[in-house]
């Protein structure tokens, strides 16, 4: 009896182990949204489930490209960011686990993917970002930019900035925005007469409305949310919304074999709450999808823009020849 009650006491001890092992797992993040972001929205679901997050957070292209080279022992849980092109792209390579949130219902039918693989949580859309003072110094007595079409102006030449396609998700939209819009030739005559006239093409989709901000360029291509996010903040920011834009969203998605497939399904359903999406747009202005959600006073309406009935799977399908091209004849 006594060696018996050692041998219970034992099986207690061990199994108090693994419980407080598992209470003590960390989520492992991949993040493609901005630090600020990420760092608020991680605490907010440790503060309401306990479960600690680590995250990494760099440029769509590098992750995305890390989720599908690591898809048989992938090093993080969740990817948390980038357009549904992109998600799209990991789930055809076969580095995403499906999961249906319960509160996926909420989510609107193009912000979601028929299988589950990714999710949106905000809505994406560009605009043309230009900094009043600088445009007045440098292009005196000249009306803003308000279509695509009007960035191709000679006169504009190394006052534009543009991410880098092959880096960020927000240029490769503006990309599928022109090829969409226009048809493929027509779509590339406008992006390489416009090429010439960028001044730089940094790597992060963050970059243009920061350097417009700060009155480095007069004019850049932008999510308009984060162009927003500048003019509330007191930059010299003025936000246009062309007509003819592409609209998409911010999705989140679950590593295939993911080793913390509990906790990161717990991460996407509180990503789809309310609760985040409002912390979310509350910081950098971003248009939520759950209708429960409270948009930030200042960002602009899905209602108040002009948008293409966009093709995100054939963006995704092209994407790998686009940047090809883009990469040859560009840059």
């Amino acid at each position: 009896m006594k060696a018996f009650k050692i041998f219970v006491f034992a099986g207690l001890v061990i199994s108090s182990l693994f419980v407080s092992c598992e209470k003590s797992e960390e989520l492992q993040i991949y993040s493609i949204i901005h630090e600020e972001e990420t760092e608020a929205l991680t605490q907010l679901f440790t503060e309401k489930t306990g479960i600690k997050v680590n995250y990494l957070r760099a440029t769509t292209g590098e992750l995305v490209n890390r989720v599908i080279a690591e898809k048989d022992d992938p090093q993080a849980d969740v990817l948390l960011g980038g357009a549904s092109s992109y998600h799209i792209q990991a789930a055809e390579a076969g580095a995403l686990e499906p999961y249906v949130s319960p509160l996926a219902e909420k989510v609107p039918s193009y912000a979601r993917s028929n299988d589950g693989s990714w999710t949106g949580f905000c809505v994406l859309t560009l605009g043309i970002g230009i900094n009043q003072g600088r445009f007045a110094e440098k292009f005196p007595g000249m009306e803003y930019p308000k279509t695509w079409e009007d960035l191709i102006n000679p006169k504009f030449n190394g006052e534009i900035v543009l991410t880098n396609p092959v880096a960020s998700s927000t240029a490769y939209l503006f990309v599928q925005n022109q090829l969409q819009r226009f048809g493929w030739e027509k779509g590339w005559d406008y992006l390489l007469n416009l090429a010439p006239l960028v001044g730089q093409f940094p790597d992060s989709g963050s970059a243009p409305a920061k350097l417009i901000g700060t009155g480095e360029y007069a004019i850049g291509v932008s999510y308009i949310h984060a162009l927003a996010k500048y003019a509330s903040d007191g930059f010299d920011v003025l936000t246009v919304a062309p007509p003819q834009s592409v609209g998409d969203v911010d999705c989140i998605s679950i590593m295939k074999n993911t080793k913390h497939k509990e906790a990161a399904q717990k991460f996407v359903d509180f990503m789809l709450s309310p609760e985040a999406q409002s912390l979310m747009s509350s910081i950098d202005f971003t248009i939520p999808v759950n209708p429960d959600a409270i948009a930030a006073k200042g960002s602009v309406p899905v209602s108040e823009l002009d948008l293409i009935d966009y093709d995100v799977k054939k963006a995704a399908a092209q994407k790998e020849e686009v940047l090809q091209k883009w990469s040859k004849e560009v840059k």
